[in-house]
């Protein structure tokens, strides 16, 4: 929570510290009321007291009373926008770190547990944050200074005051070691429903094919069941504290009274001046240790929030602290153009002791389209994957232009690079703003979002929509195929006009007359820049300048359409399982 608390900007401090403030001057009044109390019961019980002195000693009463109102009011302003400017940095700093992870880190905490931390993890902090801001400084400076003043009053009152105290402390102490540790547990929990949840959603058109709602239903119930008893074992174990609270504090007040009664009646009748004084002391006594318990009571609602943020906290603390496998490099210019190399590459991923792709190496020169193939499983998104460093080669080297793509800046390497990724992925907003995308988006004109949507071969569905390229388009694209959203992806990676276009597996959707008009459009649009293109089908890449074949990880065979049915047989398997014989030598 302290490394959370340091993220806070002058704004807020000055905030904090006007709020400590405030809250200080509100205990001040608060505990003058009963000094107030005092001289007014003496005043009520002594004979020839003025009308007008009790009037005055009464409306100051009133005035302690309004201003600790207008305190407490101003206090909890500034708390509550302490709060909402911290968790906005924390969400802000959140975010810009999720974006900046590496596949291996998004891998490691999930995408359901990234979202529970950017949303509901930081509002248990923001929560702790503007109540604690006022509770963790009045609570226990009201209780000392209320301790102080009634120390003075009575020995015998203030060691059963003491006494109460310590029992309530230890019932604490106890409670929370108890539920601590599961506050931890809930939140993996919540995680987990919302994995599950996500997973229904995503998946609810599948769920409904297979009849499975009853399958899924009990998925949750399950998970949902789990997580209902560890929150009921908190809340039960919380539950016991309030009471305790209110039988505590009622049963103290019954105790001073009865206490102070027999202390009253030890008093002889004629000094009657004492026995006035006893009364108001156990009058004022009675308020004071009222203040010492209520404050008690708020610090047990504060620590109700307590481990809950603090488990948040270093939930949040753990991804704005993890490190990145992906390191930027620091090189801007390249010395060639277009070009795509691997030396000898090996990789593997991370907690596994097998390699995926093994001695890979192949060059791609300006202009050349080089197609990837292979069976499923055999690593050809692996491969294409470290061009754009979503991993990094385990050995060997990457070279994009002549130069390692570990050594490029981000913007440097992908403002190289079109990608293409193999489930198309669309934002909400507009066809437009889905093509130009990115920081060079403004920098987009009509005539080239036209240009790129055209070359994408989407032009006539684009056209088909009432607003054009300002067409709305839902969240992950829901309202188009998954042959527009591919080529609308597509259009994306044109309207950069990259070095290099990195295709994977991209035209799976689009059926096999628009799959040969996009090809032909990129060969005379896109002749000088070079094409990565991972397929399925052999009618796809046939006429690729250049055609890797992966088996297992390595390459099988290296070669154009023609040499590769003569001198590879995982090619020649694959070509006849799609064409026959006649096809492949038209």
């Amino acid at each position: 929570m302290i490394k959370l608390l340091k993220k806070m900007k002058m704004r807020e401090w000055i905030m904090t510290i006007l709020c400590a403030v405030f809250v200080l001057a509100q205990i001040f009044f608060d505990l003058s009321l009963p000094d107030y109390m005092s001289d007014l019961t003496m005043m009520v019980e002594t004979k020839g007291s003025q009308g007008a002195e009790i009037m005055k000693t009464g409306m100051s009463m009133m005035g302690c009373a309004l201003a600790s109102a207008v305190l407490c009011v101003l206090a909890g302003y500034l708390a509550a926008k302490v709060a909402a400017g911290l968790c906005y940095t924390v969400r802000d700093d959140l975010f810009n770190k999720v974006a900046g992870l590496g596949q291996q880190e998004m891998n490691q905490f999930s995408v359901p547990s990234l979202i529970n931390r950017t949303t509901n993890d930081i509002t248990q902090v923001q929560m702790l944050v503007a109540l604690g801001l006022q509770v963790l400084i009045k609570s226990p400076v009201t209780a000392i200074w209320a301790i102080i003043k009634i120390v003075s009053k009575s020995l015998v009152l203030s060691e059963i005051t003491a006494g109460f105290v310590v029992s309530l402390m230890t019932l604490m102490i106890v409670i929370m070691v108890i539920v601590v540790p599961r506050f931890k547990r809930v939140q993996k929990l919540t995680d987990n429903i919302n994995r599950i949840a996500r997973e229904n959603l995503t998946g609810i058109n599948v769920v409904h094919a297979f009849n499975a709602e009853d399958f899924q239903n009990k998925k949750f119930d399950g998970a949902n069941n789990i997580l209902m008893n560890t929150q009921l074992f908190n809340q039960r174990a919380f539950a016991v504290l309030m009471p305790a609270m209110t039988l505590a504090l009622n049963g103290l007040a019954l105790v001073i009274f009865w206490v102070g009664a027999a202390l009253l009646n030890n008093i002889p009748a004629a000094q009657q001046a004492a026995r006035v004084a006893m009364f108001s002391n156990i009058v004022v006594f009675c308020t004071y240790a009222t203040y010492v318990v209520t404050s008690l009571a708020m610090l047990v609602v504060i620590f109700m929030f307590l481990p809950a943020a603090q488990v948040s906290a270093d939930r949040i603390n753990e991804v704005l602290s993890a490190g990145s496998s992906i390191h930027e490099g620091k090189t801007g210019s390249a010395p060639e153009t277009g070009t795509v190399e691997f030396r000898n590459v090996s990789f593997r991923y991370p907690d596994s002791g097998i390699n995926e792709l093994s001695g890979i190496s192949f060059r791609a020169e300006k202009g050349q389209t080089v197609a990837i193939i292979g069976a499923t499983g055999s690593g050809k998104t692996t491969l294409i994957s470290l061009i754009a460093r979503f991993y990094d080669a385990a050995e060997g080297e990457v070279l994009v232009d002549g130069v390692n793509v570990k050594d490029y800046t981000f913007e440097a390497l992908y403002n190289r690079l079109g990608y293409i990724m193999q489930k198309a992925v669309l934002f909400s907003g507009d066809i437009r703003g889905n093509v130009c995308f990115g920081q060079k988006a403004g920098m987009f004109t009509d005539q080239d979002v036209n240009d790129a949507i055209e070359a994408a071969q989407a032009s006539e569905f684009v056209q088909s929509q009432p607003k054009g390229t300002g067409a709305e388009v839902d969240q992950a694209g829901v309202n188009f195929s998954g042959g527009q959203k591919q080529r609308l992806s597509i259009a994306r990676a044109l309207a950069r006009n990259p070095e290099i276009l990195v295709f994977d597996d991209s035209f799976s959707a689009l059926d096999y007359k628009t799959d040969a008009k996009l090809r032909a459009a990129l060969n005379e649009k896109e002749h000088d820049t070079t094409k990565i293109i991972v397929a399925q089908r052999i009618s796809t890449i046939r006429h690729a300048d250049k055609i890797i074949v992966l088996d297992n990880g390595m390459i099988a065979g290296t070669g154009t359409h023609e040499e590769l049915l003569n001198t590879c047989a995982v090619y020649r398997e694959i070509a006849m399982s799609q064409m026959s014989a006649e096809e492949l030598t038209a």
